[in-house]
């Protein structure tokens, strides 16, 4: 599935490119809403994504196509750092279908793009990821190294999931709390961490070591290649 994306920060392009690739989908970039608008109408997309930065003025082309749309099911979802109501509201009421504040949780966003091409009858759901030598079978619950099975618990296997699902990108205590546990309590963080230091070691398979799960205070966790030795 195909996701035309427009923003002008490139610190917000390269996070969106890297996180929506790593969950399956294809990324299109754009670097100008002109540029968007012409890439969309010439190619066929299954998603529309565009960041808005700063509050539209009345002639903001963006808007003006949004109110001018017309025969046209790409569902369009607007990101955006303003915490304001009204945008929400203005965007939405032009016919964008969803508004996500950024900075957003990883999780979150995959979530919200799954649960809006659902609403519009294209569901995407992935179901396997392949990473330096490692395979991840959603259905089975099952990890695999070049084709040997690394025994996990069902919740090992959900926190793994998420890491291979972005890889490079921190994902919050909270996050992983709330996705896996249902909880952001000090008991939750306590068991993620107890729970990362299995996964390490399980995905240690033998003297090989391709990946690490690497800790931030203040940012939480990321999975990341390890370099050659």
């Amino acid at each position: 599935m195909k996701i035309a994306c427009h923003t002008q920060n490139a610190a917000v392009s390269e996070q969106l490119k890297n996180v929506l690739t790593s969950a399956g989908f294809e990324v299109q970039l754009f670097s100008s809403e002109a540029a968007l608008l012409r890439g969309v109408r010439r190619d066929e997309v299954d998603l529309i994504l565009i960041d808005l930065a700063q509050e539209p003025d009345a002639d903001n082309s963006t808007l003006s196509w949004l109110n001018m749309r017309s025969g046209d099911a790409t569902p369009v979802m607007i990101l955006s750092p303003l915490d304001n109501a009204e945008l929400a509201a203005l965007m939405l009421n032009a016919g964008a279908d969803e508004f996500v504040r950024r900075p957003f949780a990883v999780v979150e966003l995959v979530a919200r793009v799954n649960a809006l091409l659902r609403r519009n009858g294209t569901p995407h759901q992935r179901r396997s990821i392949e990473f330096a030598g490692y395979t991840l079978e959603h259905d089975s619950g099952r990890l695999f190294f070049l084709g040997q099975l690394i025994e996990l618990t069902p919740r090992e296997f959900s926190m793994a999931w998420l890491f291979f699902s972005s890889p490079g990108v921190y994902i919050s205590r909270s996050t992983i709390g709330a996705v896996i546990w249902s909880t952001d309590s000090e008991v939750a963080g306590r068991t993620i961490e107890q729970h990362v230091y299995k996964l390490r070691k399980k995905l240690q398979v033998g003297d090989k070591r391709m990946v690490m799960i690497r800790t931030a205070y203040t940012q939480g966790y990321r999975l990341e290649l390890c370099a050659p030795e």
